[in-house]
């Protein structure tokens, strides 16, 4: 059963949950209309061609199938068993299942069971699964199906379906079925509905789609990533085979991660560390099912947008309809791509008079001779070494003879370019079966709605960046031996204070405000005046992480007078330990910070710093370490980036500078990696003469130990 796998592929640890030589349906049922029969209605239509055994014992035969009392008393041990019971009898389905032999089992039921025994149900069938080693699709999910080898394991199916480009994991099985029960424009090779997880995870499953070999792209409905190690394995290895994985990720607001606990007891983790990791691996996000499927359509075909292009061509036959794709494709910063001169003339030459041979195009004039017109003028956009994918918006319906002219069209027009070419509807309750059938065999996606049409292609473009992106090439790495001293600092478990942490920062090349650690009035002077006047004198004292809070800063101190008097002040206050620094250069407010996130480890963090911090929110997570031309693609990202220009005549500030700090910075978070739990470095001083850090708290992980 190895024909439909990748050349060179190994057996797959799930092949005897997705590619059983034997089921067993425990819950069968000759009933119309009951699970029980579905399930074996499901797995017959399919074509299964391995032994199926059916259980039930209050059964004979079910379709002219022998019917046996219990999987004990089956002539031979089956390989998968289909638990279709109640939570009441999950528990001894699968105990009977293990002792009979079986190595997988899909189960249904939510494992959620008011027996007052502890620990939970749920919990029991993991432990009891785990001891035997036997794989589970499910629990509360509605199974899976696998086209490639004529398996499913639902509870209901009609005739098999053909082998499509995609790959679906939902941890959702009303999300599952939904996309599942489309029309056809999107084809699948394996779908599965995930659940609990209970052993077997998004990460199993997206291991086994690679090596299947008509996957070329991958959706997921996800709530959370359980096992985050080799869910960025599958994810480096998807990427290196050029197979687009798309996601759903749910959890964004409060009420989504509350009820994401509720249903399925999933942790839905920090979504910017999400974001994070989607952008690592070239991860395409999107927001609803309907943009996953429309970008799934877009990049099943195989066809990618062209890296030589600057944005998108598009054809309509509605100025009205003109009109709306420039707004959507606006909202989701969709480009138009710029067009050479010749292919203006060219356009030109074609078009009706009064009509602009312009991106997008309005293609349509009094009528006559459309067919010729539109494929004339698809075939010069997509031609114009500026267009990266092409989209012809059209409201097709079957029956219709000018929208089956555009169908041929499109249809012919795809097999002279190597672009994509999508068809894309302004309306998504179209009734265009037919045609959009005969289009997806001819490579040619229809688009139901405008605007999951145009996400999608955001999202083609933005993989084709990802596609394009240059090896990064990081700052050197500092010398083993201060890594090491950092690391035995941090394994104390006590906070730097503001004086080490500037020192951490800057043994990592990060520049830092020149400053000096004193404990007594003398000592303060003398190195305010090392450092130049004016001056800003901090407390330094242990424990104190907001000095503003407790009146522990005085800035712009002139003279060594001034430092004095602060000093005795915060000394007879706070304690004699404090921080003499330069003042900050006049610039904008930055900031920089890290975590150890509890599923994918070490995050940087850049931002709008100062009080902007917690009042804008506009900050950009990276898995570290990142070079400084991604430092820069990050930072542009920033609603407050066209600050950094210089706006009313002020000067624009050292941008580079800043990428190359933050690059050095998330070095720093790397090579430390779980050494660190926190870091903030609030405020970095932007200005028109580069990037200093002024103040900063870091936070061993051993702390959070104890």
């Amino acid at each position: 059963m190895t024909a439909h796998f990748r050349p060179g592929s190994q057996a797959h640890r799930l092949d005897p949950l997705l590619r059983p030589r034997s089921i067993a349906i425990v819950g069968a049922s000759g009933k119309p209309g009951s699970y029980g029969l579905g399930m074996v209605e499901a797995c017959v239509k399919a074509g299964y061609a391995g032994e199926i055994f059916l259980i039930n014992p209050n059964c004979r035969e079910i379709g002219r199938r022998p019917c046996y009392p219990s999987l004990s008393a089956l002539p031979l041990p089956p390989e998968h068993c289909i638990l279709g019971v109640a939570n009441i009898r999950i528990e001894a389905a699968l105990r009977e299942a293990i002792d009979a032999g079986a190595k997988a089992a899909t189960i249904f039921g939510s494992g959620l069971l008011d027996d007052g025994i502890e620990p939970p149900l749920l919990e029991r069938l993991r432990q009891m699964a785990r001891q035997a080693g036997i794989l589970i699709c499910g629990g509360n999910g509605s199974g899976f199906y696998n086209r490639a080898d004529n398996v499913r394991c639902q509870m209901s199916g009609g005739a098999a379906e053909p082998v499509g480009p995609v790959t679906l994991v939902a941890q959702s099985g009303s999300i599952s079925a939904a996309l599942c029960g489309n029309d056809g424009r999107l084809q699948f090779n394996l779908t599965v509905s995930s659940g609990q997880e209970i052993t077997t995870d998004v990460a199993d499953y997206l291991d086994f789609a690679l090596q299947l070999e008509s996957t070329r792209a991958i959706g997921l409905f996800i709530e959370t990533i359980r096992n985050p190690q080799a869910f960025v394995r599958v994810l480096e290895r998807a990427a290196e085979m050029d197979i687009p994985v798309v996601v759903n990720k749910v959890g964004r607001s409060e009420a989504s991660q509350r009820f994401a606990v509720s249903h399925s007891g999933a942790l839905t983790g920090n979504d910017a560390v999400y974001d994070a990791v989607f952008d690592r691996y070239g991860v395409l996000r999107v927001d609803d099912p309907d943009e996953l499927v429309a970008t799934l359509q877009l990049l099943s075909t195989g066809r990618r947008p062209s890296i030589g292009g600057n944005g998108i061509v598009a054809m309509t036959d509605s100025g009205g309809e003109r009109e709306l794709l420039a707004d959507i494709a606006a909202a989701h910063d969709v480009p138009f791509a710029t067009l050479e001169p010749e292919t203006r003339a060219a356009l030109q030459n074609r078009l009706e008079y009064g009509l602009e041979a312009e991106n997008p195009l309005d293609a349509w004039g009094t009528g006559h001779g459309f067919e010729a017109i539109f494929a004339g003028s698809m075939s010069d956009l997509l031609a114009d070494p500026n267009a990266s994918l092409g989209v012809w918006v059209a409201d097709l319906r079957d029956g219709v003879p000018y929208h089956e002219a555009y169908g041929r069209v499109a249809a012919e027009l795809v097999r002279s370019t190597d672009k994509p070419l999508a068809i894309a509807t302004c309306y998504s309750k179209c009734l265009n079966t037919v045609l959009s059938t005969m289009l997806r065999d001819a490579g040619v996606p229809v688009l139901e709605g405008m605007r999951p049409a145009m996400v999608a292609c955001r999202r083609a473009l933005d993989y084709m960046q990802f596609r394009s992106r240059a090896a990064m090439a990081f700052p050197a790495q500092p010398a083993a031996s201060m890594v090491n001293a950092w690391k035995a600092r941090c394994a104390t478990g006590v906070p730097l204070d503001e004086g080490e942490s500037l020192a951490l920062l800057s043994d990592f090349g990060v520049p830092v405000i020149p400053h000096r650690i004193v404990e007594d009035i003398g000592s303060a002077a003398e190195a305010a005046s090392q450092i130049g006047f004016p001056v800003a004198v901090k407390t330094a004292m242990p424990g104190i992480h907001h000095k503003s809070d407790v009146q522990g800063v005085y800035l712009g101190l002139k003279d060594r007078t001034a430092v004095e008097w602060a000093y005795e002040d915060l000394a007879g206050r706070l304690g004699p330990r404090v921080l003499v620094s330069a003042m900050a250069p006049r610039g904008t407010e930055v900031v920089f910070g890290a975590i150890n996130d509890l599923q994918f480890g070490p995050v940087a963090m850049i931002g709008a710093g100062g009080i902007l911090v917690e009042l804008l929110r506009d900050t950009r997570f990276v898995i570290p370490p990142v070079d400084p031309h991604a430092a820069r693609t990050l930072i542009d990202r920033l609603a407050v980036r066209p600050i950094f220009d210089g706006l009313r005549g002020r000067p624009a500030l050292d941008v580079d500078a800043l990428a190359a700090a933050f690059s050095r910075f998330s070095v720093m978070v790397a090579t430390l990696g779980e050494s660190l739990a926190e870091v903030d470095v609030n405020p970095i001083i932007l200005s028109a003469e580069g990037a200093v850090a002024v103040d900063g708290l870091i936070v061993p992980a051993a702390r959070n130990r104890h």
